[in-house]
C-alpha cells in the first residue's frame, strides 16, 4: 500500500490507497495466446537512461500498450520502462520485475533506489525490469483540473473536520468527482489495477520472456496478485513484500480502512523510541514512559485544531489535522522518528516555529492527484450515501483515536460518474505454488490483519514470512538479516520456507 514520488505511493495507498476479471475480447487475450487477442507487443528500444538518479547501465524505452485492451486496434498509449541487464549472463537465470507501490509510485524510479542493491544480492541471477504505471512518471497521464487546495495531502486524503463533521469532506469529494469526469477523458478511465497486470504481461511479451519473477511492494503485491491469477502459467518466482486485503467488494476502499488499525498496531513503537532517556540529549525525550505518548499526541492535536501554530510556511499553518498527517507517515520507518519528534516539540514550544514535512507543504501536481483518485475510484464501485460515512467515521473515530476518522470517511468515490468497467478480481489458492510472502507484524500501511487475509486467499500457492518488526516495506528496507536472506534464497535458488515461518526482530 514507498521519495516524494514514492511517498505519493504511500500516500495513496492509504488514501485509498482491485482488480477486474477480463471479459470479451480482453478474456480472450488471457485465456489464450499472448498474442491472439491484440497483435503482437513491438520490440523495445533501449537507450541509456537519463532521468535523475539512473543508476550506471540502467537502459530506459517506452513500451506502446492498447489504450483500452477491448479495443487492441484502437488508441494506443505509452508506458516508460527500463531495465539493468544482469552482468553476469552464465549467471542469468530469467528476469524480475520491480512492482512499486502505490497507486501513484514509479517503477523506473524504484529500480534506480533499489537496483544496486537488488542487483548485489541476487548476483546476476536476473536481468531487472520495471515499468511505470498508466498515470506515473514517463507514462501517459491524465489531469481532472483541481484547484490547489484540492491537491495538497491533507485534503486528498479526507481528514474530518476537528468536532467529526465531513460535511467540508463532502464537499470536496464532490468537487473532485465532477473535475474528472469533465477533465480526466479516456485515460484516467484507463487507470485500473487489471490494466496495470495487462500492461505488466504485455510487457513481459516484448521483452521475450516466457515467465516474469517479481518483486512487488504494498499496493504492487495487489497488481501482481490480479497478474498471477489472470496468467497463472507465465509466472516464475513472486514476492509479495507487505500485501493488503484482497477482498474484491472493497479492495481500495478496504486497505484504508485497515490503516487505522495499522497506525494503532504501530504507533508504540514510536512511544517506546520517543520515551527512551537516549533521546534526551537531542531534545527529543517527548515523555518519561511510552504511556504517556499517545495521550500527549492526541491532547497536542486536539489544541492545534483549536489554535493552529505558524509554520515555516507562510499562510500554512500546523493543524492538528496536519500533525496527524505526518504521523502517520512517520510510521512508515524508524528513520522518519527524529523529524516526527522535532515537529511535536515544536508544536509543544511557544516561540518555536515548526517546519512542515515537504509531504504536507506541497502541492501536489495535477497529474498525480488524478492518479491517487482514478484507480481507487475506478476499481471497484464505493458506497453513496453519506450518512453511512458520517456514522463510519463516528464509530472509527471512538475506536482508533490516532487517525481521527480519516481511514473510514467519504472520497471522491462515493461521487464518480463512470462505474467499474469490470467486475474486482477475486484472488484464489488456483495456480502454481510459487509465491513468498513476507510481512512485517506492525505495519501501518498493509497491517498484519489484512496480509493474513492475503495468505488465506491464496492458500497453498504462498508461504507467509512473518518479521517482528515495524513500517511499511520488508525486503532490502527494514534491516532484518533473517528476511533478506529467506527472500534472496528464494528468488536465486527457488528455495522457500516449507511452512509459514518467523523471523525474530
Amino acid at each position: 500500500m514507498t521519495t516524494y514520488r514514492s511517498k505519493t505511493a504511500i500516500v495513496a495507498l492509504c488514501a485509498t490507497a482491485v482488480a477486474a476479471t477480463l471479459t470479451g475480447t480482453a478474456g480472450a487475450a488471457a485465456a489464450g495466446p499472448a498474442t491472439a487477442a491484440r497483435g503482437a507487443a513491438p520490440a523495445l528500444a533501449w537507450t541509456a537512461c537519463t532521468h535523475t538518479g539512473h543508476l550506471d547501465g540502467q537502459q530506459c524505452a517506452k513500451l506502446s500498450v492498447p489504450l483500452d485492451y477491448a479495443d487492441p486496434a484502437g488508441p494506443h498509449v505509452d508506458l516508460a520502462v527500463s531495465r539493468l541487464p544482469s552482468t553476469r549472463p552464465a549467471a542469468r537465470r530469467g528476469t524480475l520485475a520491480v512492482v512499486p507501490g502505490g497507486p501513484g509510485s514509479s517503477g523506473v524510479q524504484r529500480l534506480s533506489q533499489k537496483g544496486a542493491a537488488l542487483a548485489g544480492q541476487l548476483a546476476g541471477a536476473y536481468d531487472l525490469v520495471a515499468l511505470d504505471p498508466r498515470g506515473v512518471g514517463g507514462s501517459v497521464t491524465a489531469e481532472c483540473g483541481l484547484d490547489a487546495a484540492d491537491r495538497r495531502l491533507t485534503t486528498l486524503r479526507s481528514w474530518p473536520g476537528a468536532d467529526g463533521g465531513i460535511a467540508e469532506n463532502v464537499d470536496r469529494s464532490r468537487r473532485v468527482a465532477e473535475a474528472c469526469a469533465a477533465n480526466g477523458g479516456a485515460e484516467l478511465r484507463s487507470f485500473t489495477t487489471i490494466n496495470q497486470a495487462r500492461d505488466m504481461d504485455r510487457f513481459r511479451e516484448a521483452l521475450g520472456e516466457r515467465k516474469l519473477s517479481v518483486w512487488a511492494v504494498s499496493y504492487g503485491t495487489y497488481v501482481t496478485a490480479v497478474y498471477a491469477q489472470k496468467f497463472p502459467q507465465r509466472t516464475d518466482r513472486l514476492v509479495l513484500d507487505s500485501s493488503g486485503d484482497p477482498d474484491p467488494q472493497r479492495v481500495e476502499r478496504g486497505w484504508l480502512a485497515n490503516m487505522a488499525q495499522g497506525a494503532d498496531d504501530r504507533f508504540p513503537d514510536f512511544a517506546a523510541w520517543a520515551a527512551d532517556p537516549a533521546r534526551a540529549p537531542e531534545g527529543l525525550r517527548l515523555a518519561e514512559h511510552p504511556d504517556d505518548v499517545s495521550p500527549l499526541f492526541l491532547a497536542l492535536a486536539a489544541e492545534l485544531d483549536r489554535s493552529p501554530k505558524p509554520s515555516n510556511v507562510p499562510g500554512l499553518p500546523l493543524t492538528g489535522t496536519m500533525l496527524r498527517q505526518a504521523m502517520q507517515l512517520a510510521l512508515y520507518g524508524d528513520a522518519q522518528f527524529p523529524a516526527f519528534a522535532r515537529l511535536v516539540r515544536a508544536a509543544q514550544l511557544p516561540a518555536a516555529v515548526p517546519e512542515l514535512p515537504q509531504e504536507l507543504a506541497a502541492v501536489l501536481p495535477d497529474s498525480d492527484a488524478a492518479l491517487m483518485v482514478g484507480v481507487i475510484c475506478n476499481d471497484v464501485a464505493w458506497p453513496e450515501n453519506v450518512s453511512s460515512y458520517e456514522q463510519a467515521v463516528a464509530a472509527d473515530r471512538a475506536a482508533h483515536p490516532l487517525t481521527a476518522g480519516m481511514p473510514a470517511n467519504i472520497t471522491p468515490c462515493a461521487f464518480w460518474k463512470d462505474a467499474p468497467a469490470e467486475r474486482p478480481t477475486r484472488i484464489t489458492d488456483r495456480g502454481p505454488s510459487n509465491i513468498l510472502m513476507v510481512q512485517n507484524l506492525r505495519d501501518p500501511a498493509t497491517p498484519y490483519a489484512g496480509s493474513l487475509k492475503m495468505r488465506e486467499a491464496l492458500g497453498s500457492r504462498a508461504r507467509l514470512l512473518t518479521v517482528d518488526h515495524g513500517g511499511h516495506g520488508v525486503y532490502l528496507g527494514n534491516g532484518n538479516a533473517c528476511s533478506d536472506r529467506t527472500v534472496t534464497a528464494y528468488l536465486t535458488t527457488g528455495e522457500r520456507p516449507a511452512r509459514d515461518s518467523v523471523c525474530p526482530s
